[in-house]
């Protein structure tokens, strides 16, 4: 019978590993993804997030491969990533894990899968995004982003965002507004990526080294937008 005993929590302990190896293997996927995903857009400049926005954002979020019926059904329908500016401008955070829950926005989307990007304008903005959960639109004035190289005019009106978002499905990119949906910090992912269940706010203060999965995408940021200006 002792034999048994420990045979059996041998064998759960052991399933018990494979389980979060598994879900680790996920969430650095899915930090692939997002560094695929930004690499591919800011690739297509004239069809992509314009620079000058790029370059005075504070933050970047990015969602990949969303699921349309969880839109429509308001469950809980994506994970991605948040990484902040460095204190002085220069340089980015190691990323920390978010997911997008609820909102009525499954009809202005389209198609099987969207990835989704938001970039944080301001430090009110930033401040939010570093809380455990807060509403777009509710508590963080969102707006749908301009697309190209030269949008200039097109930011003219969108000046008082503190974040503004874009979606892109079947190769089609545009701005896309996220009313009512939540942002919320995922702490059993930043567990899974860090071995410790950080809060967002202690990632993007800069006093967490970025994993080693995370040289990616910190990599495209770095080299996309290295320092804040305007």
């Amino acid at each position: 019978m002792r034999v048994r005993f420990a045979l059996v929590l041998c064998l759960a302990g052991t399933l018990a590993a494979f389980a979060s190896e598994k879900d680790k293997f996920k969430t650095t996927q899915r930090l692939d993804d997002a560094a695929v995903v930004f690499s591919e857009i800011m690739g297509t400049p004239d069809k992509g997030i314009p620079q000058e926005l790029l370059e005075k954002s504070r933050c970047v979020v990015i969602v990949p491969g969303l699921k349309k019926g969880a839109f429509i059904l308001g469950a809980k329908y994506g994970k991605g990533f948040v990484s902040c500016r460095k204190a002085g401008g220069t340089g980015w955070t190691a990323p920390a894990t978010v997911r997008v829950e609820g909102g009525s926005i499954g009809l202005q989307i389209g198609g099987a899968e969207t990835d989704v990007v938001m970039l944080v304008m301001n430090e009110r903005g930033m401040q939010k995004l570093m809380s455990s959960k807060f509403t777009l639109g509710g508590e963080g004035e969102v707006a749908a982003g301009p697309v190209g190289r030269n949008a200039s005019a097109q930011t003219d009106a969108k000046l008082q965002a503190e974040i503004l978002s874009w979606s892109r499905s079947r190769g089609a990119f545009a701005g896309i507004s996220l009313q009512g949906a939540t942002l919320r910090e995922d702490m059993e992912d930043n567990q899974e990526l860090y071995g410790k269940a950080y809060e967002n706010r202690e990632i993007l203060s800069g006093k967490v080294a970025p994993p080693p999965a995370a040289s990616k995408l910190i990599s495209l940021l770095d080299k996309y937008s290295p320092r804040k200006t305007g």
